[in-house]
């Protein structure tokens, strides 16, 4: 018996500006920067272990905290990992990934991937695989006196509230044994200016490969976004380290998950995630 999926088409999209709880305040980059590329092209029938694994972590002002965020810094705590494994069949893969660790502007990103693969099983092949990207950004207080405005000040002299806001974005292939899989991730956590959004996006589309004459791509596909905030507020005054403070106390939480996951014959299977984290001027 087949079963068909007929379509799952799924935007996620969540934004943190002024009006919402989560706002982020990027670090920013480091005198000596890196950027590379790796770009990987398989076609093949056989066996392959293919993968790619990143993490990154960036604080400012000053190194690394060993405990405590010092006054005025940021972090952010970035991990990548892709795979794909195959004990046969034929597989034609292109893949891209570029990173830089340069400061970035909207609509810019410091990790970006791109990749379609096609499988085809053989002698009862499969191909299994997964794809992630977590980016946590956390930050103490800081003075409001630059040119943002802190969702939750009443004036421009205002203290910048502490945060820890942590999001994800996950895919997994299992037991595949015909399918055309596309895929692009972005990542930003490096900004030179305070109100630079952090953001985080995913895309995911499966489709029949067309060569398989059948129609449907069959396997197992399972998607997981998800993400945790923390906000506190502004002093509201200059007394910010008095009992009535409130730039260290924690005054909203927002949890969320979304869970997807197919089997058998896919028709379409499509899910797109887009996140942003930051102050409005």
């Amino acid at each position: 018996m087949r079963f068909s999926i007929v379509a799952l088409i799924a935007v996620v999209a969540l934004v943190a500006v002024t009006g919402f709880a989560a706002a982020d305040r990027l670090p920013n980059q480091t005198p000596e920067n890196q950027v590379f590329s790796i770009d990987t092209v398989i076609d093949v029938t056989g066996a392959v272990d293919d993968k790619t694994t990143m993490s990154w972590v960036i604080a400012s002002p000053g190194s690394i905290p060993t405990g405590i965020l010092g006054a005025s810094q940021t972090i952010a705590d970035v991990t990548f990992r892709d795979s794909i494994l195959t004990n046969g069949g034929k597989l034609a893969e292109n893949k891209n990934f570029d990173f830089s660790s340069k400061d970035q502007g909207s609509g810019l990103y410091n990790i970006e991937q791109q990749k379609v693969l096609t499988y085809a099983s053989t002698e009862g092949a499969h191909l299994v695989g997964e794809e992630e990207y977590t980016l946590s950004v956390a930050g103490n207080y800081a003075d409001g006196d630059s040119n943002i405005r802190c969702v939750f000040s009443q004036a421009d002299d205002d203290i910048l509230p502490a945060f820890c806001n942590i999001v994800s974005a996950k895919s997994s292939l299992v037991n595949v044994n015909s399918a055309q899989i596309s895929t692009k991730g972005q990542i930003r956590a490096v900004a030179e200016n305070a109100d630079t959004p952090a953001a985080l996006n995913y895309q995911i589309a499966v489709t029949p490969d067309a060569n398989s004459g059948s129609g449907f791509a069959e396997g197992t596909v399972k998607t997981v976004f998800a993400g945790s905030i923390m906000e506190a507020r502004d002093g509201g005054d200059d007394n910010y380290d008095s009992d009535s403070a409130t730039w260290n106390k924690t005054s909203a939480t927002n949890s969320w998950k979304d869970t997807t996951e197919v089997t058998g014959g896919i028709k379409t299977l499509q899910k797109a995630f887009a996140y942003q984290s930051g102050f409005r001027v």
